[in-house]
């Protein structure tokens, strides 16, 4: 998400970093590219305007600290700029209501609202310890009912039964009754979606809202439909009391111009990023965290609660035991490469790196694919238990076996076999506090050398 956007902030900013001292015209010139990105990420032209205004007083009039250039100081501008455009900071979701809370998600139809009532009700359940029941108030689309049902069975949801007919305000009363005998803490209410607004729907959702009275109304908005969906969310909040919105396939849009722009034009905060098909590919949304990636800073927070998020915490303390001993196996390296995956493989642990434009250009140059992280874990499956606790016993005739066992080939165990070294050496460095060579420029060249 935001490459594009990175991309374009990083070349500005390479150029105005060099100059000893900014005058109004190199800050001018800065600002023109600034507001040329925004446009090209599909940023409203209303809010790419407002942005420069806001951000070339301050740029000009900041005391430079010492220390710091005036390239810097303005990159410092921008952020702060961003982070209030973005929102200042994350918007709790609303849970101050007497069980069973109710909430609503509304949109337009493909926008992916069924996948996101189940992304939202397994977040809450993992992260806010409630019990969710899903309910679909969609009797218009094909299956969109049944849907839900499938989404609720496959993740151990409460989902209210289908009753053929039924109308919308009926399900609803039918499932606040359904929630107290249940037990269930929230209702996620999945309403139904349109091509387009139309005083039908927007008719039957204020209907629904009456009826419910929602802690939260979360409009869920495509990403990838860029100013479209910031003109939505404007719509829908002079309808409804919209309290949330919800930004789907974000991992999927490279501009970001939606993400920009719909907290100005709607005055509503976005809470949650849909990042992904799978339903825990759901994350919380943090101005402060999604400027630095704009900006081409990382970020490390996001990286670090992904890394631990599927760690019970007797992993994480055998392998902190691990890192001071300076011990480092194959089964560590398998737990590794599996927590890759669920992070989303090297691109996606790569994209919150610091220095993200040159951690992709060098992924680029080295040919990675993405296929490595399978290929290795097939490799290391196809070890013994000795040799994953011991690779030093790993001979010629084991390294064939294992390229048998896991259809690949001796120059390929050898490489892997390299990888794991270097990554076991620099285990050992970390266990004593050598960080040397782990730097915002990027990874070490020699670790991508032994990725190709």
């Amino acid at each position: 998400m935001f490459e594009n956007l990175t991309n374009k902030f990083e070349e500005v900013f390479s150029s105005l970093k060099k100059a000893p001292s900014l005058d109004e015209k190199q800050v001018d010139e800065g600002l023109r590219g600034i507001r040329q990105a925004l446009l090209e990420a599909d940023v409203t032209l209303e809010v790419a305007k407002q942005f420069v205004e806001n951000v070339k007083p301050k740029a000009l009039g900041t005391e430079i600290v010492r220390s710091t250039s005036p390239g810097q100081m303005v990159v410092k501008v921008v952020y702060d700029e961003l982070v209030k455009l973005l929102g200042e900071k994350n918007e709790e979701i609303n849970l101050n209501a007497v069980p069973p809370v109710p909430m609503m998600l509304v949109g337009l139809q493909g926008s992916g609202k069924t996948t996101t009532t189940a992304k939202l009700a397994k977040f809450l359940e993992n992260n806010k310890k409630k019990k969710i029941m899903m309910v679909s108030l969609d009797i218009y689309r094909p299956a969109a009912q049944e849907q839900l049902k499938s989404l609720g069975e496959k993740n151990n949801i409460l989902t209210l039964p289908i009753i053929e007919g039924q109308l919308p305000a009926d399900i609803c009363r039918r499932a606040i009754s359904a929630a107290n005998l249940n037990g269930a803490d929230i209702i996620l209410f999945d309403t139904a979606g349109r091509t387009q607004i139309d005083l039908q729907m927007m008719s039957e959702i204020k209907q629904i809202e009456s009826i419910i009275k929602p802690t939260e109304t979360f409009l869920v908005a495509d990403s990838l439909t860029g100013q479209v969906a910031a003109e939505v969310a404007k719509e829908f909040k002079n309808t409804v009391n919209l309290t949330g919105i919800i930004l789907t396939r974000a991992d999927g849009d490279a501009r970001g111009g939606a993400a920009v722009s719909m907290k100005y034009v709607s005055n509503v905060p976005i809470k949650f990023l849909g990042v992904g098909e799978k339903t825990e590919n759901f994350e919380v949304f943090h101005p402060d965290r999604i400027a630095n990636r704009i900006l081409g800073m990382g970020d490390v927070v996001s990286l670090v609660e992904k890394a631990t998020q599927d760690l019970s915490e007797e992993n994480i303390k055998k392998t902190e035991e691990n890192l001071k001993k300076g011990s480092f196996s194959m089964n560590d390296y398998l737990t590794q490469l599996r927590q890759m995956k669920k992070m989303g493989g090297i691109e996606g642990i790569m994209s919150l790196m610091p220095g993200v434009s040159k951690v992709k250009k060098q992924m680029d140059q080295s040919g990675i694919d993405e296929t490595i992280i399978s290929q290795n874990e097939a490799i290391i499956l196809s070890m013994t238990k000795k040799e994953r606790e011991n690779p030093k016993i790993i001979d010629g005739s084991r390294r064939k076996r294992i390229a048998n066992g896991s259809g690949t080939d001796v120059a390929t165990i050898n490489k892997l076999l390299k990888q794991f070294k270097m990554m076991s050496d620099m285990m050992k460095k970390m266990s004593k506090g050598n960080l040397k060579g782990m730097t915002d420029k990027g990874i070490p060249p020699e670790l991508f050398n032994q990725l190709k």
